[in-house]
């Protein structure tokens, strides 16, 4: 177990640096001179060289990149171009709302999802199994923002039960925090819940099929122990790897939850760069979702050792 841990710690390393290397490249990918970009149509010459300056475009890139990914390395992510401040202290700023956001929508998701599709697979055929793969397929085709603006209006404008916009931090008390994370964490995690339910169904459709489940009900196992004993935990890998896979929905799905809810977390501030532009703080957000989409899947890549011991050898 040790050695496969470490073999794939290894092996996130190379995947990191060409993530990192990508990421850097984006200031360069855009079209035109970034500097001038960034300065806007009224700046002067001398603005523009300025900026080219600070963000080292004068140097080779090769040299840009090593210096870059040096400062990467000690927790340096830049400047802001337009605050001045450290692009570290703007996400740890904002960084509170978006993981509270995501880990939220999964806890949700997951505690819906498995059983939903467990009972789906369990009543296959059944208008209970339609109703649920119904309910997946409207999740997963309905964006994202017209559930978030659908949940606001019902439950936040017209029966006035939960807040619409804006964060309450943990520190100023657990339900106000709650209370400014249901509704948006319902909305980013319908497409999630209806991807889940979808391969846990289909996942364990085909377990419940093996000899080994029909002799465990021959000797007289229980219905719940046929499957969430027995056939949950093999089809659990196919489960763990979409839950893996879709935290790029999720990441994806934080920014236009975040605007439509007015969250002051990691995607609005990615808006914001975008719009204005601030290459450092694009790159210092990106940097950071990919290198927890990368860590992400580096952990599910553990859990199938747990789930099938095969794949250790």
């Amino acid at each position: 177990m040790l050695s496969y841990i470490v073999r794939r710690l290894l092996a996130t390393i190379p995947v990191m640096g060409i993530v990192a290397l990508f990421v850097f490249s984006l200031l360069y990918l855009a079209p035109g001179d970034p500097a001038a970009i960034i300065a806007g149509d009224q700046a002067t010459v001398e603005q523009i060289a300025k900026i080219r300056a600070s963000l080292g475009l004068n140097q080779p890139f090769v040299v840009r990149f090593g210096h870059w990914l040096w400062q990467i390395v000690h927790g340096n992510l830049g400047t802001s171009v337009f605050t001045g401040q450290p692009v570290s202290a703007m996400i740890a700023q904002r960084i509170e709302p978006t993981l509270s956001l995501m880990v939220l929508t999964m806890l949700i998701a997951l505690t819906l999802a498995i059983p939903l599709g467990v009972i789906a697979a369990w009543k296959h055929g059944t208008w209970i199994d339609r109703a649920i793969m119904i309910f997946a397929v409207l999740g997963f085709s309905v964006p994202v923002f017209v559930v978030a603006y659908l949940l606001a209006y019902v439950f936040g404008l017209t029966f006035r039960l939960l807040p619409v916009q804006g964060f309450t931090p943990l520190a100023k008390g657990f339900w106000p925090f709650l209370g400014t994370l249901v509704l948006p964490s319902l909305a980013l995690g319908a497409i999630y819940v209806a991807l889940l339910a979808r391969i846990t169904r289909a996942a364990m459709l085909e377990v419940l099929a093996q000899d080994y489940v029909r002799t465990a009900r021959a000797k007289g196992v229980g219905q719940g122990g046929v499957l969430f004993v027995h056939a949950l935990k093999n089809a659990a890998n196919p489960v763990v790897t979409v839950a893996g896979l879709g935290v790029a929905l999720l990441i994806g799905g934080t920014v236009v939850t975040e605007t439509v809810f007015a969250i002051p977390g990691l995607g609005t501030l990615t808006v914001n760069a975008i719009l204005e532009r601030d290459y450092p703080v694009i790159q210092g957000v990106v940097l950071l979702f990919s290198f927890t989409y990368v860590l992400v899947n580096l952990i599910v890549d553990l859990l199938y050792s747990v789930f099938d011991p095969r794949i250790r050898l």
